[in-house]
């Protein structure tokens, strides 16, 4: 038996995004806007949520969960790829590689979950608005938040286990521009089938299973929405529900489209994660709340109070 010699990887060499040579300038501002405007929206919904009373309802308590999942999940691959987009290093080190996707999983699993909290939580204010806050009470949104952070957990740690159990040696370039389960898991040394099924299996299921939560919560809401006779009641039941469907299409989308296809093309894949990265955090907090009246007089009163208090200074 022939022997070969392997050198243990310890950093791999993200080649970015594919076909783009010669946009890194445009591309670079582009995303570093984009991902401003991320930080800025999520963390003015939460500073809304956080400061006024009016704002402490379950429905708020989970769109400030979604803030700072978005805030964390864009922040997980984008300030890298700023980094070398400016022209800096493409490495990434082992333990950062490890640290992206798992990151990436556990809040993109969370986010996933938090969505199908939010579905259930319409369901009750629409189909059961007596009863909604005796039901959505503090202890049971608590219970739900903490679930979607643990559920979340525990599926990045089962799919970066899986991973990075495998030894990796020799090529070291990813042709991606983050480390993700898809780019890396080729790079292996050993067998990477039983990583690859429970990936897919995982990713597929969790996903089928929320979706399939959310398509019924709709349909009861649906049929509830249906039944009021005001069209007022009706138009602003449906601005609500419109809202996060809207989100919910960002969001499923390019899990679908990059996990649940045998063989994907790099550079549709590419794009569809960037907009899950950096378009979807940056469009829920228009899409939820700083078209909501509440939320933006909040926001409002804020910015009053604070310009009133350095006018007195």
């Amino acid at each position: 038996i022939k022997m070969r010699n392997h050198t243990t990887v310890t950093e791999f060499i993200l080649l970015g995004i594919p076909e783009t040579e010669g946009l890194e300038t445009v591309l670079f501002f582009l995303f570093l806007s984009l991902y401003l405007c991320t930080l800025l929206g999520n963390v003015l919904i939460l500073t809304a949520t956080i400061s006024s009373s009016r704002l402490h309802t379950p429905m708020y308590f989970f769109l400030g969960n979604l803030s700072m999942f978005d805030l964390g999940f864009s922040s997980t691959t984008v300030p890298k790829m700023l980094l070398y987009l400016s022209g800096q290093s493409q490495g990434i080190s082992f333990q950062g590689c490890v640290s992206q996707v798992f990151f990436y999983h556990f809040l993109g699993c969370t986010e996933c979950f938090l969505y199908t909290v939010m579905a259930c939580d319409r369901f009750v204010a629409i189909c059961y608005p007596l009863r909604y806050m005796v039901i959505m009470n503090r202890r049971v949104c608590s219970i739900l938040a903490t679930g979607t952070w643990t559920g979340g957990c525990v599926h990045a740690i089962i799919l970066t286990s899986l991973t990075f159990q495998l030894p990796y040696c020799d090529s070291n370039q990813v042709g991606y521009y983050s480390c993700d389960i898809p780019a890396v898991l080729p790079l292996a040394c050993g067998d990477i089938a039983l990583a690859q099924r429970v990936g897919f299996t995982n990713v597929g299921l969790l996903s089928l299973v929320c979706f399939f939560l959310i398509l019924v919560s709709y349909t009861r809401i649906g049929i509830s929405v249906s039944k009021i006779r005001s069209a007022e009641g009706r138009q602003r039941a449906f601005s609500t529900c419109s809202a996060h469907l809207t989100a919910i299409l960002c969001a499923y989308g390019p899990v679908i489209i990059i996990y649940l296809q045998p063989n994907p093309s790099a550079l549709l894949g590419t794009i569809v994660q960037i907009v899950n990265n950096l378009v979807t955090p940056t469009l829920n907090p228009l899409i939820y709340s700083l078209r909501n009246k509440d939320v933006k007089s909040a926001l409002w009163n804020i910015f009053h109070k604070r310009g009133f208090s350095v006018k007195n200074k």
